[in-house]
């Protein structure tokens, strides 16, 4: 797919990771919708702002009539609520599984059909590498993206003759908002972005884009040992 020239929608650009995915794809040339709950949060030179909470129905219809040019479709939108599984507030875990899984799959499911109507192009879902692995203090985040991965590999099977390529970002803790409690080493979310946009561009399913989900990865096939080596 060639960037250049395309019409994309970046959800959640707002701020964090998606700005920095909305700005890499207007500097390499293509027309940038910035989905946002309240668009007047959006200030990126360029884009143009929509209005679009994905956990609303009549919000997604509304953006897909606004923005049915569309050919690259980028699902970013997310949240991090830190509930516990065992104790948390169910609520705030459902509020997870409805973004990341029903919210993205909604908007996919809005999309796709105009996407191909354009002649085709790509939706890229924003995953993790807590799509693969995962642990108590982030348990129902991990739940919701390891979701959010398999309907990725679904949808690109059932997309992939109607001309949709449909593409996951697998990356660790970046240096945003959403991850300004941790402590551990986090990637800059520009160089995320620009490896982001080079794997669209080079028509790729997968997209690992750092050390950590290399690292994740290369252990899916040692089992639970080789990922949770501090089991007893």
């Amino acid at each position: 797919m060639k960037i250049a020239g395309s019409t994309a929608l970046v959800t959640g650009a707002n701020r964090g990771f998606g700005r920095h995915l909305a700005a890499e794809l207007l500097a390499r040339g293509a027309t940038v919708y910035a989905g946002a709950r309240n668009p007047d949060t959006v200030d990126l030179p360029g884009a143009v702002p929509v209005r679009l909470d994905i956990t609303d129905p009549a919000s997604v219809a509304a953006a897909a009539e606004l923005a049915g040019d569309v050919t690259l479709l980028v699902n970013n939108a997310g949240v991090s609520t830190g509930a516990d599984l065992l104790d948390g507030d169910l609520a705030e875990i459902r509020r997870e599984l409805e973004t990341h899984y029903l919210g993205t799959l909604s908007v996919v499911r809005a999309f796709a059909p105009r996407i191909a109507a354009n002649g085709g192009g790509t939706v890229l879902n924003i995953l993790s590498a807590l799509s693969w692995i995962t642990f108590p203090q982030v348990g129902a985040y991990g739940a919701a993206k390891a979701a959010e991965w398999s309907m990725t590999n679904a949808l690109r099977a059932q997309l992939a003759d109607r001309g949709v390529r449909v593409a996951g970002l697998h990356v660790g803790y970046m240096d945003t908002d959403m991850a300004a409690h941790v402590t551990a080493p986090k990637s800059d979310p520009a160089e995320i972005a620009r490896i982001a946009v080079d794997g669209i561009e080079a028509d790729r399913y997968e997209i690992v884009a750092d050390e950590t989900s290399r690292q994740v990865l290369a252990g899916l096939s040692g089992g639970v040992a080789a990922l949770y080596p501090a089991l007893p």
